[in-house]
């Protein structure tokens, strides 16, 4: 088997698991299960799986399951217990266990004080007005910027799998390395399309993108250099959207400025693999004219 043929069949049997684990949650996924859908040995494959993601293979559907758990935690009224069976936890005090270990706090205490109502209470709900927020917001100007990525369409909430499988990619490869910078482009409204017709791209910026012979599902794509309002935003990806909501609902209109056309995009400042939910930083950029 040639180099180039054995990245591909690496690639290719991890992503599978990685798919399994995002689309099964509510399943059993024990090892020797995943083993077979990756078509490997159980006593070796998962210490491929964690040389190349960089983490367990019981990290990943941890670390998935409870992302997936926030987001309907903080974006719907889906009641506790059903989220806990949808995501896989064998009863509430399991999932009430294991979210407050990640998350601080207990997942109905989440519910009302995660820091997406940081941003909600930032609009006063009677009058549906927007009141001050305590988010600074800095223009930079950005240099254009050329990307490796893998298209994602559906609920932004799921852009990890998408991730995951550029990170796949990349690891396979040899081009994951300290400079790699996190990009997500996000090209679709999600309050104005439906959620299957949302389109997003899961993005990475090296120092040699230009040098990477790229193949499907790989493509390359550019961010504008131009004029950008940052919001550094600190907690959890699922809480996020009320963010938006406060940057283009409360800042923009009081800001003077005019948003261009173009799709925001958010880098990733550190890793979920590594650090509590409650400690992961992101920078969301919204393009502005001039």
């Amino acid at each position: 088997m040639n180099k180039l043929h054995a990245q591909r069949s690496y690639q290719d049997r991890l992503t599978r698991v990685q798919a399994y684990i995002h689309d099964h949650l509510a399943d059993d996924l024990d090892l020797n299960s995943l083993a077979e859908i990756a078509c490997m040995s159980p006593t070796h494959w998962h210490r491929i799986y964690h040389g190349v993601f960089g983490e367990t293979v019981a990290a990943t559907v941890k670390r998935v399951r409870l992302h997936t758990a926030a987001g309907m935690l903080a974006n719907s009224e889906i009641p506790i217990d059903d989220i806990a069976k949808r995501c896989g936890y064998p009863n509430l005090q399991s999932f009430t266990r294991i979210f407050s270990d990640s998350y601080g706090m207990p997942p109905a205490r989440y519910r009302k004080e995660g820091s997406h109502r940081k941003f909600q209470n930032a609009v006063d709900e009677d009058q549906g007005a927007l009141v001050s927020g305590p988010w600074d917001v800095e223009i930079r100007n950005v240099p254009e910027m050329s990307l490796l990525t893998i298209h994602h369409h559906g609920s932004f909430m799921q852009i990890g799998e998408a991730f995951d499988r550029l990170f796949g990619w990349l690891a396979v490869r040899g081009l994951v390395g300290p400079d790699i910078r996190l990009i997500g482009v996000y090209h679709t409204d999600p309050d104005s399309y439906r959620e299957e017709d949302l389109f997003s791209r899961a993005g990475v910026l090296l120092e040699n993108s230009q040098a990477v012979d790229v193949e499907v599902p790989v493509t390359r794509a550019t961010v504008a250099a131009g004029r950008y309002a940052c919001l550094r935003y600190k907690g959890p990806y699922a809480d996020m959207r009320a963010a938006y909501l406060w940057l283009f609902g409360k800042w923009l209109p009081q800001s003077g400025e005019e948003v261009r056309e173009g799709p925001v995009f958010e880098e990733y400042l550190n890793n979920p693999r590594e650090v509590a939910p409650t400690e992961l930083l992101t920078e969301i950029y919204m393009p502005l004219e001039g």
